[in-house]
């Protein structure tokens, strides 16, 4: 049984072996793979881990060894799922590894957007307090989070987390999803449309699966209706936003500011529309990256791998194509 993880690097860059992996069979770990190396490397494998190398349909149909796929990853717009579920080859991703930390991230966005910490102290750095008239000054507006709406667009694992959190700091939660699932707890939470949420939110986090149908659907007809003084989180996926529109929409005051920690191509480009623009903090994607999160991501895959060989697969993606 060979296994072969095409971009393996950012799971463990030496501090998450491979170990319980290489246990099930023989293991190839590649730190990144070009495009045009993919099916050389994968040609001989059973098993494919990958995390953001792509698996097209013409790629895949060169790859006649291959009979299952799991993400190291919750996402998996990487791969053709549909074609690979004509082949007979199931995809598994790993659902809730990250749950806690991207929760985690989110929040810190937005408490950075409360007091933009990173801000004043540059501020203090520059001298800026010793010169001040007063004993304190503030270059920002500072907003206490407690009677703030925030507004959730994709209310799975790891939005209803971002919920419960708001809830504990007094914040109304608004959310918007497909498929609504049960209400939590909570008594501060309203389902809303995707617009009257952008229309009431002071902060908006998304945590929507990247699709065909959702492709930029923040765009400057959402970001137009959001209150001036609103901020916008995406920890997500960069394609979920039109970037040109969000870049125009706080350069012109539309909105109070932005924390985003995925772009639309990565690693993000020097021409990439966002960067340089005012009251934006872009972060390099590592809301998912803290070592507790990776190491429950070796054990997915670890358990997914042996799902898939006792004949029980779990977390299949593709289920409907195969």
């Amino acid at each position: 049984m060979k296994i072969v993880a095409t971009d393996g690097y950012t799971l463990n860059p030496g501090d998450n072996p491979w170990d319980d992996v290489s246990a099930i069979g023989e293991l190839v770990v590649f730190e990144r793979t070009a495009p045009a190396d993919v099916i050389e490397r994968c040609r001989d494998s059973d098993i494919a881990i990958i995390n953001k190398t792509p698996l097209d349909a013409d790629t895949l149909s060169k790859l006649p060894r291959l009979k299952f796929i799991t993400m190291a990853a919750t996402g998996y717009d990487c791969v053709d799922i549909e074609a690979a579920g004509k082949r007979g080859i199931p995809v598994s991703n790993i659902p809730i590894y990250g749950t806690d930390t991207v929760a985690q991230y989110v929040f810190s966005a937005i408490l950075h957007l409360a007091h933009n910490i990173s801000i004043h102290a540059e501020a203090v750095e520059k001298g800026e307090w010793a010169t001040s008239k007063d004993w304190c000054f503030w270059n920002r507006p500072l907003v206490e989070l407690r009677g703030t709406t925030v507004g959730i667009v994709g209310f799975g694992r790891i939005g209803r987390r971002v919920g419960e959190i708001a809830n504990a700091f007094g914040m109304r939660v608004l959310a918007h999803d497909p498929n609504p699932g049960e209400d939590p707890a909570y008594a501060e939470f309203q389902w809303c449309p995707l617009e009257a949420l952008f229309e009431q939110a002071d902060f908006i986090t998304v945590h929507s699966p990247l699709t065909s149908d959702n492709l930029e659907f923040v765009n400057e007809s959402l970001l137009s209706t959001m209150k001036p003084s609103a901020f916008f989180i995406n920890a997500a996926r960069g394609g979920l936003v039109n970037e040109t529109d969000l870049a125009a929409a706080l350069s012109n005051g539309q909105l109070a500011g932005a924390v985003v920690d995925v772009v639309s191509q990565e690693p993000i480009r020097p021409d990439n529309p966002l960067l340089g623009v005012r009251n934006l903090f872009i972060t390099p994607h590592i809301a998912w990256a803290t070592l507790a999160a990776r190491k429950r991501l070796m054990a997915g895959i670890v358990e997914n791998i042996k799902s898939f060989l006792s004949g029980n697969a779990l977390h299949v993606v593709n289920q409907q194509f195969l």
